[in-house]
């Protein structure tokens, strides 16, 4: 039995990494749509006004490309509606509410006049704050880099002036954020801590990939099995957050949207010692 020639065996390998480059590329333009799609489907729930994918690849990637697309429009459409229905409903709510304000004042009995000027004050602080909720949820809001440095220092800055404790350490390169919706998120924090803690300590940690900004009070802090539960709205806790000392439920459930919007997350634990630490953790772009 003769033995093939060398150059039957150059070929044989030849055509065998012709044929396993061309799979290889083959399954890369194969998957690609697939991998664009899934992409897609993650920054949806981050910016919902982001441009539609391209409608390309196979007929049934363009079909489930189509499909997500047509959902996206409907989604927004529907967030663009209750954005309408807000403004009705805040309008027609708040205009009652200034007729029993002018009506009260006219009340003889000083006793009963007091208690329904703090019955409509809480009213209409319920109803600014559930506004603001659903408002903020919907809100769109393009990226901007923000130095988050010299925001904090702003904010603790005013809180000092108004006669609270408030420190800042740290330091951090600027940041690619929506702006509004990381103010809304810290302020609710420092609110948060202000009205429960007394005091304010915010800690900066830059990192090559994130960026982490801690702010702990000095309050009695939160039951370990509660930790998740006060983030619902309208959740107080009666020991320690009720209305009595202020708010309606709805500050860290704002904090943590806000957060979501600027691609971040926002837990919540026990320090040691005493007092709650508040944890934002925002991812920088690659």
């Amino acid at each position: 039995m003769r033995t093939p020639p060398p150059g039957f065996w150059i070929g044989i390998a030849s055509q065998l990494f012709a044929l396993t480059v061309a799979a290889w590329f083959g399954a890369r333009m194969l998957a690609r749509p697939i991998q664009r799609l899934g992409r897609a489907a993650s920054d949806l729930g981050v910016d919902l006004n982001r441009p539609p994918i391209a409608e390309t690849g196979t007929s049934e990637a363009r079909q489930a490309a189509r499909v997500f697309n047509r959902m996206q429009q409907r989604i927004r459409q529907s967030v663009e509606e209750r954005g309408r229905f807000l403004a009705a409903v805040s309008h027609d709510l708040r205009t009652p509410l200034t007729r029993m304000k002018l009506r009260v004042e006219r009340l003889r009995d000083e006793a009963a006049r007091d208690k329904l000027r703090e019955d409509i004050a809480e009213m209409a602080a319920m109803l600014n704050a559930t506004l603001s909720y659903l408002r903020d949820e919907a809100s769109a809001e393009s990226w901007k880099l923000l130095d988050v440095a010299a925001l904090l220092e702003s904010m603790a800055e005013d809180a000092v002036e108004g006669g609270h404790d408030v420190a800042v350490s740290g330091g951090a390169q600027p940041l690619l954020t929506r702006p509004t919706a990381l103010r809304r998120c810290l302020s609710n924090l420092l609110q948060n801590a202000l009205r429960y803690g007394h005091s304010a300590n915010i800690v900066v940690r830059d990192a090559a990939d994130s960026l982490t900004i801690e702010v702990r009070d000095a309050g009695p802090g939160i039951p370990e099995d509660q930790m998740e539960v006060v983030f619902e709205p309208f959740v107080r806790l009666e020991n320690s957050r009720n209305r009595a000392t202020g708010g309606v439920g709805l500050g860290l459930a704002i904090a943590r949207e806000a957060a979501g919007q600027c691609g971040g997350s926002l837990t919540l634990e026990n320090a040691v010692g005493g007092g709650l630490v508040a944890r934002l953790t925002l991812a920088r772009a690659s």
